[in-house]
């Protein structure tokens, strides 16, 4: 326990002392106070530094570039670039794959470009490092199918001491791809557009391209060669080509396709050369750039000069046939793509009793059927529907004439012809062949009564026709000369037939000269009938005489 009067007694034995050390310790205490404050300000200020410091590394660290750093010491030496220190970031590391990570160095670095980009930036450093000369450019990685561009700077500090030089790596791989591949496009759409542009250029007709307000924005080589302009000669899309009055071709008519959005064509006569020539123009409206707003037209211009004459003369030779055919004893009748009647002559109305008046009025096909079979002038069949039908049917199906027998109830017989009409539909001709067909019977039963009388005859005989070819024999002539049936079907002339008759006569005789001799005999105008002996020792007479048709006939009799 303090003893107080003891220290009371220190203290008053010696006041002046006590006094100063007291001030001293006062003194001590509050330099030490003092202190205190400043060191915790120094350990304030260091904490943010450090804080501030790891910031801007980490934020480094996130950059989407990686770095790497030629750092310069602090202290002042003869030669700084002896002494610079090496950093490479981890996101350099990442986005060249380097085996050594953050501890690669520079040379590291160059192997993985093409040697000839490791020569330009050994140059690009050594300039940064000798004279701080910036630099940006782009490289690729040899070992894939990465693009690096790299950007040198050099960082001083504000009192002009060089901290670093600093060399960024951005990997701009998506960027030179999108680039490539949009330069790729371009040239594409370069090429494409000049082909397109090479095609309309050289089209033997001119083309052209309205917009909304009509004018014209474009066109190709033959429309200038129209207008003795060129495309780049300062269009203003004013001028016009003109018809043969000096009114625009197609303005009016590109104003009716756009109000109708249909394409519209007229004929037009423009005066070309000093030479009135007739052309076809056409406007086709379309929406352009897919807006519905605004239509554009495309427009032609072709000549149809050529065209127009031929329909001219085209329709001056139908109008001859057509009058032609109107004077004909045959019926004719011309049926257009509608099926309705767009000619007849007489003869046709004759044919089927019908009233002039009603067919002027230019009935279809259809009625027609039903005003004929009214009259019982068309062939019974069981389905007259399906029969009108299929006879319509044929207005789409013939494509060359086509021939065909009509046998009408009243016993008369028509031969009916039907062809394709060049300006479509069908042309019909129809004939009454019913006395021809009973001539022809007759003519075929005589010919009938002929062979039977031949057949019938016991002498072989030969008929040969004004032609002079075979064109009967009977049975007799086969047997006597052992003919083939086929050989006298062909119908041979005298010279073949005596040839097939060689082996009957000719030994040890100068066959041609015999076959002269029989020949003549047989065309002999004065000889009616001479002998002639075969192999064998027969004898046969041989008689020829020419009938009033031109024909001769022959006989053959065994003596």
């Amino acid at each position: 326990m303090i003893d107080k009067p003891l220290l009371l007694d220190i203290y008053y034995a010696a006041p002046e002392f006590w006094h100063i050390v007291f001030a001293f310790l006062t003194v001590l205490i509050a330099f030490a106070i003092a202190e205190m404050f400043k060191i915790l300000k120094l350990r304030q200020k260091n904490y943010f530094l450090n804080r501030d410091r790891e910031r801007y590394a980490e934020t480094l660290y996130a950059s989407r570039d990686g770095y790497f750093a030629f750092i310069y010491p602090d202290q002042k030496v003869n030669d700084p670039r002896k002494h610079i220190v090496e950093r490479c970031s981890r996101r350099l590391a990442v986005i060249m794959n380097l085996p050594g990570g953050t501890k690669s160095g520079f040379e590291d670095i160059l192997k993985n470009f093409y040697k000839e980009d490791v020569k330009r930036i050994r140059k690009y450093v050594d300039f940064l490092h000798e004279e701080g000369v910036s630099f940006d450019d782009e490289f690729a990685l040899k070992s894939s199918n990465k693009h690096l561009r790299l950007v040198g700077a050099r960082i001083n500090g504000a009192d002009g001491n060089i901290y670093c030089d600093m060399i960024w790596f951005r990997d701009v791989s998506f960027e030179t791809n999108k680039i490539m591949e949009l330069e790729n496009g371009r040239r594409a759409i370069s090429d494409e557009l000049r082909r397109v542009r090479d095609l309309i250029d050289n089209l033997p007709f001119p083309v052209w391209l309205r917009g909304s307000d009509l004018k014209i924005i474009d066109y190709n080589k033959k429309f200038g060669d129209y207008l003795s302009k060129s495309r780049g000669g300062g269009f203003d899309g004013e001028s016009e080509i003109t018809t043969s009055s000096g009114d625009s071709v197609s303005k009016n008519l590109a104003q009716k396709a756009q109000d109708s959005n249909k394409p519209q064509k007229a004929t037009v006569s423009i005066v070309k050369g000093g030479q009135r020539i007739m052309m076809k123009a056409f406007e086709t409206p379309f929406h352009a750039e897919e807006s519905l707003e605004s239509i554009y037209t495309a427009g032609t211009l072709v000549d149809v000069n050529e065209l127009e004459e031929l329909k001219r003369n085209l329709k001056l030779h139908q109008s001859a046939q057509l009058e032609i055919l109107r004077t004909l004893g045959t019926a004719f009748a011309v049926f257009d793509q509608h099926f309705k009647l767009a000619f007849h002559n007489s003869s046709f109305a004759e044919l089927w009793k019908l009233d002039p008046e009603w067919l002027d009025g230019a009935p279809t096909y259809s009625a027609f059927l039903d005003a004929v079979r009214e009259k019982r002038l068309l062939p019974e069949v069981p389905d007259y529907l399906l029969f009108k039908a299929e006879e319509q049917k044929k207005f789409s199906q013939i494509i060359e004439p086509q021939k065909d027998m009509l046998h009408l109830p009243d016993g008369t017989t028509l031969r009916r012809l039907r062809a394709p009409y060049p300006m479509g539909g069908l042309i019909f001709a129809y004939e009454d062949i019913s006395d021809k067909l009973a001539t022809t019977s007759a003519y075929n039963a005589l010919l009938s009564v002929q062979q039977e009388i031949l057949e019938n005859i016991f002498d072989a005989v030969l008929i040969f026709g004004s032609n002079g070819r075979l064109t009967s024999y009977n049975e007799a002539y086969l047997k006597l000369w052992n003919a083939e049936r086929m050989f006298l079907d062909s119908e041979p002339n005298l010279d073949e037939l005596l040839e097939s008759q060689k082996e009957f006569l000719a030994i040890d005789v100068d066959w041609e000269k015999l076959k002269r001799d029989i020949a003549g005999h047989l065309l002999s105008m004065t000889t009616k009938t001479f002998t002639l002996s075969r192999i064998g020792g027969d004898t046969l007479e041989i008689a020829a005489r020419n009938l009033s048709d031109g024909s001769l006939i022959i006989t053959y009799r065994r003596q």
